[in-house]
Parts: structure tokens; C-alpha cells; sequence
């Protein structure tokens, strides 16, 4: 176990630095929140050691998954700050005295949930929750997507990529490709929650996966000119939801008039609140890049970030 000597700032302090002002603070709240035993039962049966270590509840590694989604951590700075830091143990509940789930077990857990498709069933778990704590608006929601890196480097003339399932997506106007994967998400709109979330390929175009994205409940969707279809808008009012999609130029209609120019402005400043829950994905929980290779494990991190995301949201716009 690491031991942080009197007076010394640990690897995890100096790398969390100010973000981890408040952390304890902000892991109570979720703490008392959550029912936590609803989780637990998703998970029964798959504790899970590491050679010469008894099985560590699941309910504890779940939670440690949580804090390194949080925290934007590595399986190894994951290890040491659970055996740093109070707060991390208080959060997944292990006592002083006890030893830490080292980074293989960490990682072989977070392989566990994807092999027995819980991401799903946890993610949905956690939006039961919330619905009946009525923090789930469904006024409407904002569909958007974000780009992040992929770890491994892409194919050069010299050799392939070692992530197979990584492409290249973005618009060189936007400020170049990046060479990774997209997270296309529902957000709801008022409580700025995650209802839906969908990962790809960066090359895969916005529409292509929208559809998914719309529970169906909302009474409007917003989104940019990249979600607008004629077939979509009439499937959504087709179903009583206001299709509030920005229009784009075509060549019919190389320039916008005034009316759907002012359109346009005024659903970007409805849907402009969205850009909060990828400023906190990416500044706050450091989600900038995949960790893991391939696209089934990119899901799973990107999962596990927006399960720590609405936890957090949870706690920050309740009373």
C-alpha cells in the first residue's frame, strides 16, 4: 500500500491539484443520494480478487470505477488514490486498515461488466432513480456529440493502428480531425442529465445515430442543422414532439433567408446549454481521451462517465 509521509503532497493531490478542493464534499452528497443496495443486487455475484487476496465486494470496485470516471484517473493513479486518500475510501467504503483492489483487479472488473452487459442495466438503474427523485424534467432534449482521442496512435505508412475501431471525425474548420471516437447524447433539458448516449466512431456522422437518442417522452428535441432530415421531422411529430431542428444551405438553397436564419439562432441559444455537460465531461472528469482500445471498451468508459456524471449532477441541483 502507498504510504503518504507527514508533510508531503501525494501523486494523486498533485495531480488532482485544485479540482480535488470540495471532492469529499461532493462524494458525501452522492453518497446519500444513490440507493446504493439497487446497484448491489444488479451486481450480486461478481466479487472479484486478485491472486493471494479474498474476493472485494462488486459494489466497492463499482464504486471505484465511479471515482476514476470522476476523477478522469488511470487504473494505476485509481489504485493509489483509493490507498491516499480518505475521502475515496469513505466513498466506496473501505476501512483504513484494509488493503486496496490493485489496478489489474480494477481493470479485469471493469472487463467483467462488459462481458456480462451491466453497463446498460446500471445506467438504467441510475435513471430510475433519478426519474423518481423527479429531478428528470423531460421538457425537452438536446441532441449533441463529442470527440475524443483514442490512446493509440493511427495508422502511418509504416504500420497500422493498434485500435482497430478508431477513425478519424471532426472538420478541419473546427480546428482539425481527431483520430478517436464520438459520444452522441441525449441531455435533458432544465436538469442537464444524460438521458441517452451512444458511442461511435469519430467518422460516424451525427444524423446516423440520432434517432437512438430520442426516449420518446420529450416534448420537443433540439438540435443543430446536422440532425435535420425532412423524414426525422415527421417521424418526431409524427409521435407529438416539436422538432425544433436548425436548418442548413443547400444547394437549392445556397442561403438561408432571414426567417430560418433567426430560427437557427434562436434554437442555438436554447441548445447552447448542452456545451455545459461537455465542459464537464472533458475540463471537470478529464474525458478527453480513451484509455482502452476498441470500440466496446471505449463504450464502456464513456458509459461509466456519464453514470458519474448524472451522479454528480444529482447532487449539484438538489437541495
Amino acid at each position: 500500500m502507498a504510504v503518504k509521509r507527514t508533510g508531503q503532497m501525494s501523486f494523486v493531490e498533485a495531480f488532482l491539484g485544485n479540482k480535488a478542493v470540495g471532492s469529499s464534499g461532493i462524494l458525501d452528497r452522492i453518497g446519500s443520494l444513490v440507493k446504493w443496495y439497487r446497484f448491489e443486487k444488479l451486481l450480486g455475484g461478481l466479487n472479484h480478487g486478485g491472486p493471494g487476496h479474498p474476493g472485494w465486494p462488486a459494489l466497492v470496485l463499482y464504486k471505484a470505477l465511479l471515482l476514476q470516471s470522476l476523477y478522469g484517473l488511470s487504473d494505476r493513479e485509481l489504485e493509489e488514490a483509493l490507498a491516499d486518500r480518505l475521502s475515496f475510501r469513505r466513498f466506496v467504503g473501505l476501512a483504513l486498515d484494509e488493503t486496496v483492489p490493485d489496478h489489474t483487479v480494477l481493470n479485469r472488473f471493469r472487463n467483467l461488466l462488459i462481458e456480462k452487459g451491466l453497463l446498460d442495466r446500471l445506467f438504467g438503474e441510475l435513471d430510475r432513480q433519478l426519474e423518481k427523485a423527479g429531478v428528470m424534467l423531460k421538457r425537452g432534449a438536446m441532441l449533441d456529440a463529442t470527440l475524443i482521442e483514442a490512446a493509440s496512435a493511427p495508422s502511418s505508412g509504416e504500420r497500422a493502428s493498434l485500435d482497430p475501431d478508431a477513425a478519424f471525425g471532426g472538420a478541419r474548420k473546427k480546428g482539425g480531425f481527431t483520430f478517436g471516437y464520438k459520444a452522441h447524447v441525449g441531455v435533458d433539458e432544465g436538469s442537464g442529465l444524460i438521458r441517452t448516449v451512444i458511442t461511435t466512431p469519430a467518422n460516424v456522422n451525427d444524423t446516423e445515430p440520432a434517432d437512438g437518442l430520442i426516449v420518446g417522452d420529450e416534448k420537443v428535441i433540439w438540435a443543430d442543422a446536422a440532425y435535420h432530415t425532412h423524414a426525422r421531422q415527421a417521424r418526431l411529430k409524427a409521435r407529438g414532439i416539436k422538432a425544433r431542428l436548425a436548418r442548413r444551405p443547400n444547394k437549392h438553397h445556397p442561403e438561408l433567408p432571414p426567417r430560418l436564419k433567426l430560427y437557427n439562432r434562436l434554437i442555438a441559444r436554447r441548445r447552447a446549454a448542452v456545451e455545459t455537460t461537455f465542459a464537464t465531461l472533458k475540463n471537470r472528469m478529464r474525458l478527453t481521451r480513451i484509455r482502452y482500445v476498441g470500440l466496446v471498451k471505449a463504450t464502456a468508459q464513456i458509459m461509466l462517465a456519464t453514470i458519474a456524471f448524472n451522479m454528480r449532477r444529482w447532487a449539484a441541483i438538489t437541495p
